[in-house]
């Protein structure tokens, strides 16, 4: 299992105490540090089942300095090399279990898929 945090967030502090407590064995990625390429931003999302801008905290754009782009498929390649560039937009924390299932775990119903998936 891989969790993308950012130390500073609660909920992922919160999502990393689920997995303590769970006995979970996951990685961290702090991904402020190593941000994901386009590449693996694709595949989460394609685990996801969702686009770019879905995963995207627009409400931090304004204070990155940073318009975003059109919500639309023309724009997806926009919107990968916005969040790839700038990756406090990507929304946390992302946990992938090992059978792949995704979920950005910012509540208990996502925890606990992710956990159940092992």
């Amino acid at each position: 299992m891989e969790i993308w945090l950012n130390p500073a967030c609660s909920k992922c502090r919160t999502a990393v105490s689920e997995l303590d407590a769970t006995g979970a064995d996951y990685t961290v990625r702090r991904y402020l540090d190593e941000p994901p390429t386009a590449a693996e931003l694709e595949d989460v999302l394609a685990r996801l089942g969702v686009d770019p801008w879905h995963i995207a905290r627009t409400g931090d754009a304004k204070g990155l300095g940073v318009t975003l782009p059109p919500r639309d498929e023309a724009h997806r390649g926009d919107w990968l090399a916005l969040m790839v560039h700038n990756p406090r937009l990507i929304q946390r924390p992302i946990i992938t279990a090992g059978d792949g299932t995704t979920v950005v775990g910012r509540d208990a119903e996502s925890l606990a898929k992710v956990i159940a998936a092992g």
